[in-house]
């Protein structure tokens, strides 16, 4: 399994064809856009160099590195020899189902499928292919490089042999893997959601602030950003669109997102990415600065 193909050029994306080809794996990085892909390229080089400041790698594995990745624009030329290929599509049901039934076409009849959904049912992805037995989750956590944890996800119907094989070659990764069953949110989505909904609904219903609520779960649950933090760099958005995915697989109320989410979301306020969430991001600086939203007057 030494041909890989990475499906998304985006943050997990990148990441994600960062660990394979540190490894040795031949990868393909596949996305439309082929500004995503030199923006990608440019992001792993980075990220190597900071590996290269801490003393973890050299430049010649640098080099190496960067040499195991191609990218491409064409799905077909993508995906034609790969072994394994990894799904790390933007978190959406309709465009991830649209891919797999793309990548069950272009795909080698025996290459493994993984998508690395964070809530989409891989029971569902499997099914618009005709290959479910070897349809299976394949969950990274942000940032990829560094995060050790994978979350293996069975679908349904996927293969047993399969699933030892994700969970073997996770290991050569340098990961620690961990095998759940396919129900909404999984594991880590289906705790972590709740706990972030429910620190939105104390701000939202001015139980507290921004940093006391941040602070009060860094400092008494020893966790190591507090989750309004957390959700910002996540995305409000992927937060939003994880928490509708429970509350429509179980149709508990609980699961719904909060008022505040929804409405932040709708006004373009996502977090890290969109420069503001609960806190206001300044690009080259490390501060951390409350949102005028949530400032206290």
């Amino acid at each position: 399994m030494q041909k890989v193909s990475v499906i998304g050029a985006g943050t997990m994306g990148n990441g994600i064809a960062h660990v394979f080809a540190q490894n040795g794996f031949r990868v393909n990085l596949v996305d439309v856009s082929e500004k995503a892909l030199e923006k990608a390229l440019a992001t792993i080089a980075k990220n190597l160099d900071r590996q290269i400041a801490k003393g973890t790698i050299t430049e010649a594995e640098k080099s190496q590195t960067l040499t195991n990745i191609t990218t491409h624009t064409n799905m077909s030329d993508g995906v034609s020899e790969a072994a394994l290929v990894v799904e790390a599509a933007t978190e959406n049901t309709t465009l991830k189902l649209e891919i797999f039934k793309q990548l069950d076409t272009y795909a080698p009849a025996d290459a493994i499928l993984a998508s690395n959904t964070s809530s989409i049912s891989i029971t569902k992805i499997a099914a618009v292919t005709k290959r479910p037995g070897k349809v299976i989750g394949m969950h990274f956590m942000n940032p990829v490089p560094v995060m050790k944890l994978v979350e293996i996800i069975n679908g349904y119907a996927t293969d047993k042999v399969v699933s030892e094989q994700i969970t073997e070659l996770s290991k050569k990764l340098g990961k620690v893997p961990c095998t759940v069953n396919d129900y909404p949110g999984f594991i880590a989505n289906r705790i972590l959601m709740p706990m972030i909904n429910e620190a939105i609904y104390s701000l939202y219903e001015g139980v507290a602030g921004v940093e006391e609520i941040d602070t009060v779960m860094k400092l008494g649950m020893a966790h190591p950003m507090g989750p309004l933090q957390l959700a910002d760099f996540i995305g409000l958005d992927v937060c939003k669109s994880i928490l509708e995915v429970l509350y429509q697989g179980f149709g508990n109320p609980k699961y719904a997102p909060c008022p505040l989410l929804t409405n932040m979301v709708t006004a373009g306020y996502l977090g890290a990415k969109s420069g503001e969430g609960f806190y206001k991001y300044t690009p080259g600086s490390k501060d951390l600065v409350v949102s005028p939203m949530f400032s206290k007057k």
